[in-house]
């Protein structure tokens, strides 16, 4: 009996080391590139590394979750993206740090193998295939709102809405939605660096008329429209702030270009606090304007997502503003979806290189040196998922997977400082430990501010992502044939 007890004390201690092994910093940085049947290539510069950034950010709440968000805050909701980009800082810093470190394609994937151990790892990249995946499904879906609003002031009519619509809004099937993703995985296999360069244009657009916007809304700003200022006190502030904080899940897009980056190690940092300074500067606007040129209580009413359209055609009643900025969100919106799915497939190709899941997601073209099996499945899913799933639900569920994520990153930081201080740091987050504490205070705090429903459609994914680690990751790790101890584990 005794011998039993023994036997089993050895087998739960090597099982709990199994979920904690983490993977050797310098063997992630190796391995980077490096992809089954090619390599990826090395060929975006710091502006198109920060315009990632920008694009797969700007436009995914000002062009969709705002009509959502003001009727909780009131004209409050401009410091409901000040909360949301607050907590977006304090990881935005951690990113800066890991992502200078560990310069690969894994974003918060990576840095928590190399930190917390594969179980955690594996956890934050299930999170991040909400994050991504559905973030994509979530803009698509007001892609096509855009698209509908475009088409009834230029030609006096929109798609039936048994098209238009996912099942729960009025529809069947929301078609648009899987054109635009169709649009940007063509766009993604063509390769990395005609991608860069179609998302600069996009962004350059995107900015263009946000700034038309603004010039417009500024015209029929009413001071009265911002009284009362906060109806719904701190409470309604912050409870539109986990709702917009989906509009700052694509500033991380930088991070999973890591391997495919001229410069990894001074562009990556520099391009996420860039890209995170320059979206908060024109959300904040952009909220200002809008709740000054309508009066809050008229958002709830609309029943839309072409939420900034809406102000444009109400504040001047005229039908050309807002065709023109649907037209631009059209075109704009188009390269969230770009630059969040090439995030997703580039996180799957991590993880595949690692044996967590199949390795057909790291099969890499020789040609175009891209995955293009991984782009394909990628674009399938999303596609299913904008089709037939509402907007609130997937904007929601977005953002609690981002905000877990985000926290994650913050403790790596900390870890990695404790267990490799001698690594080289081409950024360091600054007021170290404060920083990433407060991060990971902030993220936790807007994740108690999302619903009952999230938290369980959360909790579901979680369990669900468990059961396919115990099943199949933790089986095909490449850390499994390896000896404890041995190459393939962090000393500790």
């Amino acid at each position: 009996m005794p011998e039993r007890s023994v036997t089993a004390g050895a087998g739960g201690r090597s099982f709990a080391r199994t979920l904690l092994r983490t993977k050797p910093v310098d063997r992630i940085v190796a391995e980077g590139g490096h992809g089954e049947g090619g390599e990826l290539k090395r060929s975006m510069s710091l502006l198109q590394l920060t315009l990632f950034s920008v694009g797969a950010t700007l436009g995914t709440g000002i062009f969709v979750v705002l009509g959502e968000a003001v009727p909780l805050a009131g004209p409050a909701v401009v410091l409901s993206f000040v909360l949301a980009a607050v907590t977006a800082l304090f990881s935005a810093l951690s990113y800066a740090e890991l992502a200078g470190t560990i310069p690969v394609s894994g974003s918060s994937y990576s840095y928590a193998y190399a930190t917390l151990g594969e179980l955690v790892a594996w956890v934050c990249g299930w999170c991040l295939l909400l994050e991504y995946a559905v973030s994509v499904s979530a803009v698509a879906v007001g892609w096509g709102s855009y698209l509908n609003e475009f088409f009834d002031k230029a030609v006096g009519g929109t798609m039936p809405a048994a098209i238009s619509n996912p099942p729960g809004s009025g529809g069947l099937v929301n078609v648009p939605a899987v054109v635009v993703v169709v649009i940007a995985a063509l766009l993604l296999l063509r390769g990395t660096s005609e991608s860069a360069r179609a998302n600069t244009v996009m962004v350059f657009l995107k900015i263009a008329v946000l700034l038309f916007f603004c010039a417009v809304a500024f015209t029929a700003f009413r001071s009265g429209n911002l009284r009362p200022f906060a109806p719904m006190g701190w409470a309604g502030i912050s409870a539109a702030g986990s709702k917009v904080f989906f509009s700052y899940i694509g500033f991380d897009a930088a991070s999973t270009a890591g391997e495919e980056a001229r410069n990894p190690r001074r562009d990556l940092p520099l391009a996420i606090v860039l890209s995170l300074a320059i979206v908060t500067a024109v959300y904040v606007l952009v909220g200002l304007a809008a709740v000054g040129a309508m009066h809050w209580t008229r958002f709830s009413l609309s029943g839309s997502e072409a939420s900034l359209a809406l102000v444009l055609d109400r504040a001047t009643g005229r039908a050309w503003p807002s065709m023109i900025l649907s037209l631009g969100a059209v075109v704009a919106i188009a390269s969230v979806v770009l630059t969040v799915m090439y995030g997703q497939t580039r996180i799957l190709f991590a993880m595949s290189r690692d044996g967590l899941v199949p390795h057909v997601f790291q099969r890499v073209s020789p040609g175009r040196a891209v995955p293009v099996a991984n782009t394909v499945i990628v674009a399938a899913f999303i596609g299913v998922l904008a089709a037939v799933v509402p907007l609130g639900r997937l904007v929601d569920a977005t953002s609690i997977g981002t905000l877990f994520a985000f926290a994650l990153v913050s403790v790596g930081v900390i870890v990695l400082r404790r267990t490799r201080p001698e690594l080289p740091r081409s950024f360091r987050t600054p007021f170290y430990p404060l920083t990433p504490l407060i991060g990971v205070a902030l993220c936790v705090y807007l994740m108690v501010g999302l619903g009952s429903v999230t938290w369980i459609v959360f909790a579901l994914w979680t369990l669900v992502g468990l059961l396919a680690y115990f099943l199949y990751g933790r089986r095909h790790s490449h850390l499994a044939a390896e000896p404890p101890g041995g190459p393939g584990e962090e000393p500790r």
